[in-house]
């Protein structure tokens, strides 16, 4: 994959025309896996997000180093369209639920214990990865290519060049940093009656 993605980026258009069913294909089994976290009768399907995902990567100008790079890539831009995407919802339902759960953080961590299915939506995280990226940006990039993107520890480890443990203690920490950056809004904010 990596030498097809080096012969695509010098023109090769055959290279891409190779590239594609592999590419595809990859990013689909990634985007199901993301989506089945959602919740159910989410109204934006893997193919969908693979699709435009696809299109913006084939249209992009990057000199893509080897095939981790491509994914980090393409797990930035998965995230994108599932933001805006639960934006626009957002902004159509004037403060409805927007999102799925997030059942990828369901664990105990620290003393915050377990989120629960419909607990936390995506544009909760994309806010607390915002954060998180202004204070340490290896721990939001860990987050966003594990989440959105899909990337398995082995695969992190890989992309980063950082062991398996390294990458494992490291999610865990940015899980409980995020759990606390939600969770505490969520205690401020008055019960509805």
């Amino acid at each position: 994959m990596t030498r097809l993605l080096s012969a695509w980026q010098s023109g090769d258009t055959r290279a891409l025309e190779r590239l594609t069913p592999l590419i595809y294909e990859e990013l689909r089994n990634r985007a199901r896996r993301y989506m089945k976290r959602e919740r159910p009768g989410h109204t934006l399907q893997a193919t969908a997000v693979v699709h435009e995902a696809f299109v913006k990567l084939v249209e992009m100008n990057v000199s893509w180093q080897d095939r981790a790079h491509f994914f980090a890539v393409a797990a930035r831009q998965m995230r994108r369209i599932l933001v805006d995407h639960a934006k626009s919802r957002f902004r159509d339902k004037r403060g409805g639920t927007t999102t799925g759960s997030l059942n990828d953080f369901d664990m105990d961590v620290l003393e915050l214990g377990p989120a629960t299915a419909g607990d936390i939506d995506v544009l909760e995280i994309d806010e607390a990865l915002q954060r998180l990226s202004g204070n340490n940006p290896r721990l939001a990039e860990m987050v966003e290519l594990h989440y959105f993107g899909g990337l398995t520890y082995q695969e992190l480890s890989e992309t980063l060049k950082v062991s398996e443990a390294t990458v494992d203690r490291e999610i865990r920490l940015a899980k409980a940093w995020i759990l606390r950056q939600i969770r505490p809004q969520r205690n401020r904010e008055p019960e509805a009656s």
